[in-house]
């Protein structure tokens, strides 16, 4: 996938799915039921500095934490980018953490995993790629979901909270 293409891939979300799934889902992570996974992500805004809020599935392989992207670069991408971390909510636990961007040539198991898990809710946002497809049609998809490695901070290296 062509840079440009990578950079500018947005599926938008259904009515549906942002009134009334996301909603619910995130009020379950903040009472502190996490539903297959999910979390609170909480991310400064990269043009406000506000906190910004949305649901994410957490992704666990070989101990290591991941949140992927199926709708490509969301408005959490660019700001999770520009913030280099945030933190994620799982009732009253906040878990600070650091981001770093998962290169394209190593997200195939990754999304792989993901699709796994996950295919139920997000598989239509993968090009009809599924979790038993070849690596090469893994790879052709991968520039337009971006993968960000989550790796636990300090509380106190955090930005204070409003």
């Amino acid at each position: 996938m062509p840079q440009d293409l990578q950079d500018t891939r947005y599926l938008d979300p259904s009515w549906f799915t942002r009134h009334v799934f996301n909603r619910l889902t995130r009020r379950l992570a903040r009472i502190g039921l996490s539903v297959w996974g999910s979390r609170e992500l909480r991310v400064r805004g990269r043009s406000s500095g506000e906190l910004r809020t949305t649901v994410v599935n957490l992704l666990e392989v070989d101990g290591r934490r991941y949140l992927v992207a199926p709708r490509g670069t969301t408005q959490w991408v660019r700001n999770l980018r520009a913030a280099g971390g945030g933190e994620l909510r799982l009732g009253r636990q906040l878990d600070a953490f650091r981001a770093t961007e998962v290169a394209d040539a190593d997200k195939v198991e990754l999304l792989r995993v993901y699709l796994r898990k996950w295919a139920f809710e997000v598989g239509q946002f993968f090009d009809g790629v599924g979790a038993s497809a070849p690596d090469a049609e893994l790879a052709r998809i991968a520039p337009g979901h971006p993968v960000f490695l989550v790796e636990p901070v300090a509380a106190a290296a955090t930005a204070p909270r409003p």
